[in-house]
């Protein structure tokens, strides 16, 4: 399994996304900065791996902190945790992790403090691989011998920093023996799932079909999709899901044609603190990414472009949402407050 995100010798080592599939290239990271840049930049990516970088992150941070008075270190280290804070808004992971290693600071002095937060950047890191290897087995129960499963972006061990989610699932399906291919959408703009699901894939040796966002509705017309699989950045209180922009488009056709839409994620990515999903604030990102691919132009210079990096599925179009707690049917509300958040 690739490891999208590492911590050796008081370094965070990420694998760098934006140069995949023509480069594998892993880079070494030794300043909370340059951990901002990799999540703004998307060279790491997806709701749980951005959560378990930024905690990397700030226990980095927290060590090039250099005084001897504890409340001015604790000062540094509130400003440091804001950076982050401002690095991305949708993922819920990304506050989570921050909220969390802020309840860690706490010790006698620093030096403790400053273990503290890297042991709890461990536990948030070996939490997820857990959670996601879990939620990856109760969900391949949901596939069937013979599917043959729609994904959308990229939902797998390099958004999670573990196992995966959409693709942790598939993957699990195929550790069970079940025989299942894959169509898995380009993701535009930024092709997650051309660059990065189907590099995934073909490691795992699952067969997988590389679409166009918009020949979805064609494969399901024809009765080749069975199901639809797709990760989470934040689910609100109902059930209301944000992910990677086009999701929305394919709930409402998998919902015409009858197929399952199933929603995969750890319940690090619930947000009980908002009641709708419309309450989920959504990045808007650099027109350049939809004007350019690559760097490349592909439309008329001064066009104007719209770039919502998500968006909102409303419950109803929603089959289920698998947890490492379970497996969550409508009424949403109910059932995930039973499961409970970590996010308060």
């Amino acid at each position: 399994m690739v490891k999208a995100v590492e911590w050796f010798d008081g370094r965070l080592r990420i694998l760098d996304q934006s140069r995949l599939p023509e480069e594998q290239i892993f880079v070494n990271l030794d300043n909370y900065r340059d951990v901002v840049v990799a999540i703004k930049e998307m060279r790491v990516r997806g709701a749980p791996a951005i959560g378990v970088a930024a905690a990397y992150g700030i226990a980095l941070g927290a060590s090039g902190i250099k005084t001897a008075n504890k409340d001015d270190f604790l000062a540094q280290l509130n400003q440091i945790m804001q950076t982050f804070a401002g690095s991305r808004p949708t993922a819920v992971n990304l506050f989570q992790a921050i909220n969390r290693m802020k309840k860690a600071a706490k010790g006698d002095g620093i030096a403790e403090i400053k273990k503290s937060l890297t042991n709890e950047a461990k536990r948030i890191h070996q939490e997820e691989v857990t959670a996601t290897e879990k939620l990856s087995q109760l969900g391949a129960e949901l596939i069937q011998d013979g599917f043959t499963v729609l994904t959308h972006c990229n939902a797998g061990a390099l958004a999670t920093a573990g196992y995966g989610t959409a693709l942790g699932v598939i993957k699990a399906a195929k550790e069970q023996g079940k025989k299942l291919s894959v169509f898995a959408t380009e993701t535009r703009p930024l092709l997650q799932g051309a660059r990065l699901t189907t590099w995934e894939l073909i490691q795992e040796g699952i067969p997988v079909t590389l679409i166009t966002d918009f020949m979805a509705g064609y494969f399901m017309k024809r009765g080749e999709i069975d199901c639809v699989i797709v990760g989470a950045d934040r689910i609100a209180a109902n059930g209301y899901t944000a992910n990677k922009i086009g999701t929305y488009t394919l709930a409402i056709l998998a919902n015409a044609h009858g197929i399952p839409f199933y929603v995969a994620a750890p319940t690090t990515t619930v947000d009980l603190s908002l009641s709708s999903g419309y309450q989920i604030p959504i990045e808007e990102r650099s027109p350049e990414e939809v004007t350019h691919i690559h760097g490349i132009p592909v439309a008329p210079e001064g066009v104007r472009a719209a770039n919502p990096a998500f968006d909102i599925t409303p419950h109803g179009y929603i089959t289920a949402i698998i947890t490492e707690k379970g497996i969550i049917r409508a009424p949403y509300t109910e059932g995930l407050k039973k499961i409970g958040s970590k996010f308060s």
